[in-house]
């Protein structure tokens, strides 16, 4: 066995720099998203809410 030869097989850059990608962008959307999420759900909240009253009938006496 000769320690001088390369392997047979090339080493495959390709996927690791697309598996290093789509988990970069999994990570950039999983901690960017529910920021956003709640921002936008946050600003829609009225801002003089009125409280609900119920008026009750007046007993017979």
């Amino acid at each position: 066995m000769n320690s001088d030869s390369q392997s047979a097989k090339p080493p495959d850059t390709y996927s690791h720099r697309l598996a290093d990608f789509v988990g970069t962008l999994i990570a950039v959307v999983t901690l960017t998203l529910p920021v956003f999420v709640i921002a936008y759900y946050s600003t829609n909240v009225p801002a003089s809410q009125q409280p609900i009253t119920y008026e009750l009938p007046a007993g017979e006496q």
